[in-house]
């Protein structure tokens, strides 16, 4: 089974974001979507957890039609699919245990003992043990990331999404967070949807890249495929050379 998007369009009032995306994801597979800032990304994303709906075209996830589930049936769809946000979205006023476990408190049959073993598992996975009592405001960026993925792994999903995992994080800790993202696949076998525009994440996570460009999926390959490449506009977009991408446009 899969995640896949087929022909979806959305705007918003009269902008047209995506134009007929369409993008495959096996099971397993880790795949990245670049492109530049505002081209949609984001917003391909929420369609996949059935935040937003396609104004035409379906999204698919294991034989699902995601824009035509009722709420409980979205609701359900959703444990199976983590969400890794951009900035962490961690409650402040929460301790970290509170703000990874926040999830499992809503699936029955989980007492409070099962829930505190779930939530300690998570944080070793992301290198947090005994940071649980801590507040978020005690943690550095890279950690408070690494709580976010300790929470969106929390309920054992099949599927992580990650919006901009390594947006305003310097080198190093960019790429602690970049190993963790394939621990994630190799160790958990969970399937991820990476939205990125830091080109060095994306080579050193993805099992393929796809480049979204006018609404639509411009490329989509192998990193090694990604390099060779001769599209002007996605050469330009990985090299950041404006004036191929420019030349495309004449």
């Amino acid at each position: 089974m899969s995640i896949e998007m087929v022909n979806v369009h959305k705007a918003f009032d009269d902008q047209e974001v995506l134009r007929g995306f369409s993008l495959t994801i096996p099971d397993g597979e880790t795949v990245s979507v670049i492109g530049g800032s505002g081209s949609g990304k984001s917003v391909a994303l929420k369609h996949i957890v059935g935040l937003l709906k396609p104004d035409e075209g379906d999204v698919w996830i294991d034989g699902e039609n995601v824009g035509r589930l009722d709420r409980e049936s979205v609701y359900q769809l959703r444990r199976n699919v983590g969400y890794v946000f951009q900035f962490a979205a961690l409650f402040d006023s929460m301790t970290i245990t509170e703000n990874v476990g926040m999830g499992l408190a809503r699936i029955a049959g989980l007492d409070r003992k099962k829930i505190s073993a779930r939530v300690e598992e998570c944080l070793h996975m992301v290198d947090l043990d005994g940071y649980g009592d801590r507040m978020p405001s005690e943690l550095s960026g890279g950690q408070r990331k690494r709580v976010g993925f300790a929470r969106a792994i929390a309920t054992q999903p099949k599927y992580l999404l990650y919006d901009e995992p390594t947006t305003g994080l310097d080198p190093v800790t960019s790429a602690v967070i970049d190993a963790l993202i394939v621990r994630m696949g190799d160790e958990l076998g969970v399937t991820g949807v990476v939205i990125t525009h830091d080109m060095k994440s994306a080579f050193r996570i993805s099992d393929r890249i796809a480049m979204l460009y006018e609404g639509r999926i411009r490329f989509v390959g192998t990193p090694t495929e990604l390099q060779i490449t001769e599209d002007p506009v996605v050469k330009g977009f990985i090299e950041g050379r404006p004036e191929l991408m420019e030349s495309e446009r004449r």
